[in-house]
């Protein structure tokens, strides 16, 4: 039998989403797999866009030079609830569809996320950037790194993504969750320099403590400590330790085989942790990785596989939403049947599950949703003018 869930919490929120990279896609795929629909506006353009961020969403091809594209998005902006804006500072206010002048004057209800890098009010506002540069300026970046190395960028995970587009996510449900209260819509601001800041909330207090003062690579979270760190394994492969805790260092030790009185120093004393390091590094050199985890699985030592994404998919591992609600959970991302635990998701999941996406072709679908929210159909009230779609002077809503 089925396992019944209420609809998603997003079902029913209505979702214009400005064509764009990394974050501002990212918030419209966290709000499409909690139940929004999400329809992005593409450039005219019969190439397919990079963007694979689209799980569930449709397109449409829009002009935002062309008066009548223009004409087109004022009549959709009064029936959506959120609008997305990726975009530099003034490109929308420059396009005419300032938020404070236009947009919410159109619909007082609506939410207008705008996703910028630098801050707005900040020197770097009018500068290009990606997210090694927002994370540089904020403070992060220079976290990075091993002792007496140059600082390294973790991806683009900690700007675009943590720091900008689950940012935005959330501002967009904190709005959603004032206009409940007080019936208006408002403009949310997300920037990757602050969003990237907050997330380096902890080390950035801890560098007036003994947890982080020293320099990179030298604390004891970031591959300063013989107890925290990654170690080769003989096959090459690699193993994650975390044993901080005396109680999880006892046990870890216990599983290499080893007596603290065998170690060629002492955990507490910082002196010690190079040789420490090295003496780990040449245990763990002496198994593979499977024979690691067979020793530590089930254990409290805190040691566990570095899996590479190629070896999960491999295994079948199944992709999840974020976060599980109970009576109301996300719709599923791994392919399936509809019966499945409030963790998994609901419905049948998304093509690809997750580990593949074919991405989406300019103007997919996005006829259909304009049919299915409003009724419009081309020829009646949009026509279609150099690959975008327009208004149709005189149409009837």
């Amino acid at each position: 039998m089925a396992t019944q869930h209420h609809d998603p919490p997003l079902k029913g929120i209505r979702v214009l989403e400005f064509a764009g990279l990394a974050p501002g896609p990212f918030t419209g795929l966290l709000l499409a797999d909690y139940g929004a629909a999400v329809l992005r506006l593409d450039r005219p353009s019969p190439l397919p866009t990079p963007d694979q961020l689209t799980r569930r969403k449709t397109s449409a091809c829009v002009d935002l030079k062309s008066p009548s594209g223009l004409a087109l998005i004022k009549k959709l902006v009064p029936t959506v609830d959120v609008l997305i804006d990726p975009f530099r500072p003034g490109v929308l206010e420059k396009a005419g569809l300032s938020p404070d002048d236009v947009l919410l004057p159109l619909n007082p209800r609506l939410i207008v996320a705008r996703m910028t890098g630098f801050r707005r009010d900040g020197k770097y506002r009018d500068m290009a950037g990606h997210d090694i540069n927002y994370i540089a300026v904020s403070g992060v970046l220079s976290l990075f790194g091993r002792a007496g190395e140059k600082p390294y960028p973790p991806g683009n995970l900690i700007g675009d993504f943590a720091g900008g587009g689950a940012m935005c996510f959330l501002g967009i449900l904190l709005a959603l969750f004032a206009r409940e209260k007080n019936g208006f819509g408002q403009v949310v601001e997300a920037n990757m320099v602050d969003g990237s800041a907050v997330l380096a909330t902890m080390p950035r207090l801890g560098l007036k403590t003994d947890m982080w003062k020293r320099p990179r690579g030298t604390n004891m979270l970031d591959g300063g400590a013989p107890f925290y760190d990654t170690y080769e394994t003989k096959d090459g492969k690699y193993v994650a330790v975390g044993a901080i805790e005396p109680q999880f260092y006892a046990a870890l030790l216990e599983g290499l085989g080893v007596q603290a009185t065998d170690l060629p120093g002492n955990r507490n004393d910082r002196a010690d942790w190079p040789i420490l390091k090295a003496y780990f590094a040449t245990t763990f050199k002496s198994k593979t990785r499977k024979e690691w985890e067979d020793i530590f699985d089930g254990t409290d030592a805190c040691c566990t596989p570095v899996f590479t994404l190629d070896e999960l998919e491999a295994q079948g591992h199944e992709q999840r939403p974020a976060v599980t609600l109970t009576k109301s959970p996300a719709y599923a991302v791994h392919q399936g049947g509809d019966g499945r635990d409030a963790a998994t998701g609901q419905g049948r999941g998304a093509k690809g599950s997750g580990w593949s996406e074919k991405g989406l072709m300019p103007g997919a679908g996005g006829e259909e949703t304009l049919k299915q929210w409003l009724g419009w159909s081309k020829g009646k009230q949009f026509a279609e003018e150099k690959g975008g779609l327009v208004w149709v002077d005189g149409a009837k809503l």
